[in-house]
């Protein structure tokens, strides 16, 4: 039997220990988030629909975006045992130099849109972690103001080449002049992806305002009060905005880019030279053949062709053709430190996480991106310790096996074409 007795008053009020309330609001917000996803569910409360679905929407069916997040879902961890972890490096070299951890920020458009405090909390947020931030073509902060936020470190600048090569041309320049150490020329944008989210929510630059968007916005008051008494939304790159997203980017974009380009900006750049948007082993091939610098894996966040290949499943027989020539790295569907040290594991050098800055700004501006930073590095340190590695040198393959869902099969050969002539 269980002897029982009455409870003391002083050992009830001593299990009873309230959190002490934080006033500020925003606070509260970050640090009830505990995972990007939760960081997610916060900025689309606090986002109006247009702006949070740019950010969260890809092309057409979206299949290329599930297939990235599946993709990291399958990866199946194989630990060590009885290896001392109590500390553990998470810093690499990347570039030429190092990042405090394996990951850097992405480039993204539009960002003051999704939150004013833009690329300024990106770029802030990211100095401050140790880590890269990389500015595009389509951001709302020029190269000058990102620099001014993040003087003293890595800034890297993300290139589109435009039907008017003098904007891009002069765009590099003002880059090197600027600082920034790498360049990220862009090659999966010919035209732009039919983002369907966009052209449903007529999402335009400026936003337009309708009865719907009105109705849309009216819960959500602070998001225009900041977007209405901040500086006017402005793009690097383009000298008048108006229009549908597409449209905009249809009139940045260049189908005719090819090799040549290539060539013009990498005798005019002085820095490292990454190539953006690789998703075939033959173009990484022949990109490291060309003396690229790095090529970074992916399928723009699966804006661009829906169905394009999963940047995870390319990375292991691109990193077994080129891996001893170039960097390769990746990008499309991280939303945890584990899928960042499942790409380590398998051969890359680093990797980008877009969405998932743009979730914790959206959340909380400069404080939001500071928490996406905190909750991945704590990700990655905790799923290193678990793997029993102290170092990002020590992952390898044998740390990961990518379950697959799906089986490739190849194209049919082509009928045999009858020589015979009836007569």
């Amino acid at each position: 039997m269980v002897q029982r007795q009455i409870p003391k008053p002083e050992e009830i009020f001593e299990l009873l220990k309230f959190r002490k309330f934080d006033p500020d609001g925003r606070r509260r917000r970050l640090a009830s988030a505990q995972t990007i996803e939760d960081l997610r569910r916060i900025a689309k409360r606090r986002t109006p629909a247009a702006a949070f679905d740019y950010t969260d929407g890809a092309a057409e069916g979206e299949v290329s975006l599930r297939r990235a997040l599946q993709a990291f879902e399958d990866v199946e961890f194989h630990p060590s045992i009885l290896k001392d972890v109590s500390e553990v490096n998470t810093s690499t070299t990347v570039l030429g130099d190092t990042s405090a951890l394996p990951f850097g920020i992405a480039p993204t458009g539009f960002t003051r849109l999704m939150q004013t405090e833009g690329e300024t909390a990106g770029a802030g947020a990211a100095g401050a972690a140790g880590i890269p931030f990389t500015l595009s073509t389509l951001g709302t902060t020029s190269i000058e103001d990102v620099k001014a936020a993040n003087p003293h470190g890595r800034n890297w600048f993300q290139l589109y080449v435009m039907r008017q090569r003098e904007i891009s041309y002069g765009l590099v320049e003002r880059a090197a002049q600027a600082g920034f150490d790498t360049l990220f020329f862009t090659v999966d944008t010919p035209v732009a992806g039919a983002r369907l989210r966009d052209a449903r929510n007529g999402f335009s630059i400026p936003p337009q305002i309708a009865l719907r968007t009105v109705a849309n916005a009216a819960v959500r008051p602070w998001w225009w009060w900041d977007f209405l008494t901040t500086p006017k939304l402005e793009f690097a790159s383009l000298s008048e905005t108006g229009g549908t997203v597409g449209e905009l980017l249809n009139s940045a974009m260049d189908p005719s880019i090819n090799f040549e380009d290539l060539a013009e900006i990498r005798a005019m750049w002085p820095g490292r030279l990454a190539i953006k948007g690789v998703q075939t082993v033959e173009d990484a091939r022949r990109l490291a053949d060309l003396g690229v610098d790095a090529v970074l894996l992916s399928n723009h966040g699966g804006r661009q062709l829906d169905r394009a290949p999963v940047p995870f499943h390319l990375l292991p027989e691109v990193v077994r053709e080129v891996g001893d020539d170039v960097e390769v790295m990746v990008d499309t569907g991280i939303r945890n430190g584990g899928d960042i040290v499942a790409c380590l594991a398998m051969g890359a050098r680093f990797t980008l996480i877009g969405r998932a800055y743009l979730y914790g700004l959206m959340a909380g501006g400069r404080e939001g991106v500071d928490r996406t930073i905190e909750i991945l590095a704590d990700q990655v340190r905790r799923t290193m310790q678990l793997l029993q590695v102290r170092t990002v040198e020590e992952l390898n393959p044998s740390h990961v096996t990518q379950l697959s869902r799906f089986t490739r099969v190849d194209a049919p050969a082509p009928p045999a074409v009858s020589r015979r002539r009836d007569l």
